[in-house]
């Protein structure tokens, strides 16, 4: 016989299992796997039908009927667990292809843009460098001394603005294309854009590594190079800095970059949405598959530190074949 708060509590579970029935009944149309929420709906209408039954027969049941059920219950829970698990391997593979494709949308992106800065620094050092150059020599060629005062004037002003306009197409060229990192490699580049920064700053820059000759990527050199110049440029414009200190360590094939100054800081979650190119520098890094952390607080400075794979080719095709295994 079974007491009333037993039929009760049976009733509540009927309710839940009709409810579950109905949810999963749902679900069939909105994923691939259909046959778990099936298999879920075979075990719960098999555990309702149990449940009504006693309550019909008021506890009067033959005890290996139910273990019947209960066996097959089972059975459909572990097959729906198992197709389960090939559901969240798929959605494991759909991320990690999406990341990748993210990645490589990224990296096309940063090519081209490299590609286009390249040409415009070429452009410019070939076509309009030449042109001022030929300005200044034929400057060079008028005598000042058969001109009055008035004119050697305009003369010298005229050779004063042609020499600055060939400083700024040399500066602008370099900084849109570095000939020195190309040349010379990832450490050299750096060391190069310090040393014209530190020329028009009063900022003191530390710059520490271990690298000497070492070349690596293309991809690596270039990105790296423009993340530590538009953190420079950040700390230069923003944070009322006087020293800035950076570190660039090779390690087990492991690019380490540790950035810091000792400005007046900002609030790490605000910038990165807003502004001041630290989403930009972010995005950068992804592009290479490496990762980078940012933090500050107010009149504490900030520090960024960022760790880059130089092998990262190797690396994905190890990942691919790991989920290619899982699946």
């Amino acid at each position: 016989m079974l007491g009333i708060g037993l039929k009760v509590a049976m009733v509540v579970i009927m309710v839940v299992q009709l409810l579950a029935i109905g949810y999963a009944i749902h679900l069939i149309r909105r994923t691939k796997y259909s046959v778990i929420w099936i298999l879920c709906i075979i075990g719960f209408t098999i555990s309702f039908g149990q449940h009504l039954y006693m309550i019909c027969s008021n506890g009067s049941v033959d005890i290996r009927h139910f273990l019947i059920l209960d066996v097959v219950i089972s059975l459909c829970i572990v097959i729906a667990v198992l197709f389960a698990n090939r559901l969240v391997n798929h959605i494991e593979r759909l991320m990690y292809q999406r990341s990748l494709m993210n990645r490589r949308i990224l990296s096309a992106v940063l090519r081209a843009e490299e590609r286009s800065r390249s040409q415009f620094a070429k452009e410019l050092h070939d076509g309009m460098g030449p042109l001022l150059s030929s300005a200044k020599m034929s400057l060079s060629a008028i005598s000042a001394e058969s001109l009055s005062a008035e004119q050697q004037e305009i003369l010298q002003n005229s050779r004063f603005v042609i020499n600055e306009a060939i400083r700024s197409v040399r500066e602008i060229s370099s900084n849109m294309s570095p000939q020195v990192l190309m040349d010379f490699g990832l450490a050299q580049g750096v060391q190069n854009f310090i040393s014209r920064i530190s020329v028009l700053q009063t900022v003191d820059i530390e710059f520490n590594t271990n690298l000497d000759k070492e070349r690596f990527n293309n991809d690596i050199e270039v990105v790296t190079y423009r993340v530590i110049c538009e953190l420079i440029n950040n700390s230069l414009k923003h944070s009322g800095c006087t020293t800035i200190t950076i570190s660039l360590i090779l390690d087990s094939g492991i690019l380490l970059l540790d950035y810091a100054d000792n400005g007046r800081g900002f609030n790490p979650d605000n910038v990165l949405s807003n502004g001041m190119g630290l989403s930009n520098i972010t995005s950068r890094i992804d592009s290479l598959n490496g990762h980078i952390s940012i933090t500050s607080s107010e009149n504490g400075g900030m520090r960024a530190v960022a760790n880059i794979n130089t092998e990262p080719n190797e690396n994905e095709v190890k990942s691919g074949r790991r989920h290619r295994k899982i699946n």
